[in-house]
């Protein structure tokens, strides 16, 4: 009798805690997602890449060809995503917090393996015909959908924090930038999950991030940064980069919502037309980028340049500007991160004169994250984001400054936060917590 009762203890033992076990699979889940999650962000990097060299290559060959190639690319593409992609539109961002509130219908299209293939061949597309789009945010969908299906394939339920942890891990491996999916985890993405799950989310961005840094090498996008801003410059200078970056972005967030969610009537007539809006902005981009000669794709090379030489014209800022918001309103993926970077490196460019004892391409950073912040209402991870893609950590205390006060002049201009007010067009559910599983020890929370 006993014999038989130590061998079924044995049997339940082996079921809740072997390899075979929930509580391994969902660990294999994680951290195998996180490594696929890093290899596919790198191959997704190298394909935008190549696609804009394509088309600048175009661009220099032929000049007049974009008025022609951009408008119909964006109405194509466009039309595509409407027709078998919808929920591939934008930046992918709003999507993965809405996949949050309801991770088990997320799966059906949010993160559907059919919107995210397409996801990635629309931007890329999107690159290849000049858009100001980056393919930053595309990742952290696609890296989300990943990251669900690994779960699917292990046979573990799918919570909120699945989608969370697949995110930040885009965002980690997107930038090369472990430590900004974490606070980009934190931020932006966490609305509802497990306490206990924490780990395993930290642990699969960083993982996904080191994937990216073990392939691609310890990198930094915009050059390194080594010089400092004394403090006595850097009271003054962070506040007034604070501010100016932060109305910025924050109109450019208003305006973004505003393209989608207002009900003036001129507005209402002109969306019921998508497709030749959709033209009608390509066109505004490829005159745009046709007449400066610099507005096209991330606007990576022209922050670089910001930043360590500052020969960039006063007018790229506000040129920039408008084909970003431009191409994010027209209804193709694409995302809005390193366009945003890039417009922020202008602004500082234009607050620079007004400290010209200050080392030129700190007053670049400020704006930069400054600029940023304003955009997507993310401080922490603004500033982990430039310190980490600029080497420029001996600037942390002012890019958090000037980070926190553009937070604050954001609010002033939109009340709404861009992503969580995009967000809200995909899917009706309220946000699910994590729920209880058996022998878990801990409850759901907010």
């Amino acid at each position: 009798m006993d014999h038989h009762r130590t061998a079924r203890r044995m049997r339940v033992i082996a079921r809740r805690h072997g390899p075979t076990a929930r509580f391994w699979r969902r660990r294999v889940a994680f951290l195998g997602g996180a490594i696929v999650i890093g290899l596919v962000a790198l191959a997704f990097a190298e394909a935008a890449d190549w696609a804009a060299r394509q088309f600048m290559t175009i661009e220099k060959n032929q000049w007049w060809l974009p008025l022609l190639l951009t408008p119909a690319g964006f109405a194509l593409f466009a039309w595509a995503t409407r027709r078998f992609a919808p929920d591939a539109v934008g930046s992918g961002i709003p999507q993965v917090m809405a996949a949050t509130r309801d991770p088990d219908q997320a799966m059906r299209s949010l993160t559907a393996a059919r919107t995210v293939i397409l996801k990635l061949a629309l931007t890329i597309g999107a690159v290849l015909v000049g858009a100001s789009t980056g393919r930053e945010g595309p990742t952290v969908q696609v890296a989300a959908a990943i990251m669900g299906y690994a779960h699917r394939i292990a046979r573990v339920p799918i919570r909120a924090s699945v989608f969370i942890a697949g995110g930040a891990a885009g965002v980690a491996a997107a930038f090369n930038t472990p430590l900004a999916g974490v606070a980009f985890a934190i931020e932006e993405l966490a609305a509802a999950y497990e306490q206990r799950m924490a780990v395993l989310v930290m642990a699969a961005v960083l993982i996904a991030g080191m994937t990216s840094l073990g392939i691609a090498g310890d990198y930094v996008y915009f050059g390194a940064m080594r010089d400092t801003l004394p403090l006595r410059q850097a009271i003054l200078a962070a506040p007034v980069a604070g501010v100016v970056g932060g109305l910025a972005g924050g109109l450019f967030s208003r305006l973004m919502l505003a393209a989608g969610g207002s009900d003036w009537r001129p507005l209402v007539v002109v969306r019921r037309h998508k497709l030749a809006f959709a033209a009608a902005c390509g066109l505004v981009v490829a005159m745009l980028g046709v007449s400066t000669g610099l507005t096209w794709g991330t606007g990576y090379d022209a922050a670089r340049t910001a930043i360590t030489t500052g020969a960039i014209p006063w007018w790229y800022s506000p040129a920039k500007f408008v084909t970003t918001l431009a191409t994010a309103i027209a209804g193709i993926p694409g995302g809005i991160f390193a366009p945003s970077l890039s417009v922020g490196a202008g602004v500082g460019d234009l607050v620079r004169p007004m400290f010209p004892t200050a080392p030129g391409g700190t007053i670049v950073l400020l704006g930069m994250v400054a600029y940023f912040t304003g955009v997507v209402r993310a401080p922490l991870t603004a500033v982990i984001i430039i310190a980490e893609t600029t080497a420029s950590r001996g600037l942390m205390l002012p890019l958090l400054a000037a980070a926190l006060i553009a937070d604050v002049a954001a609010q002033l201009v939109s009340k709404e936060r861009l992503y969580h007010g995009l967000s809200l067009r995909f899917g009706t559910t309220q946000v699910q917590h994590e729920s209880t599983e058996p022998g878990n020890g801990s409850g759901a929370r907010a």
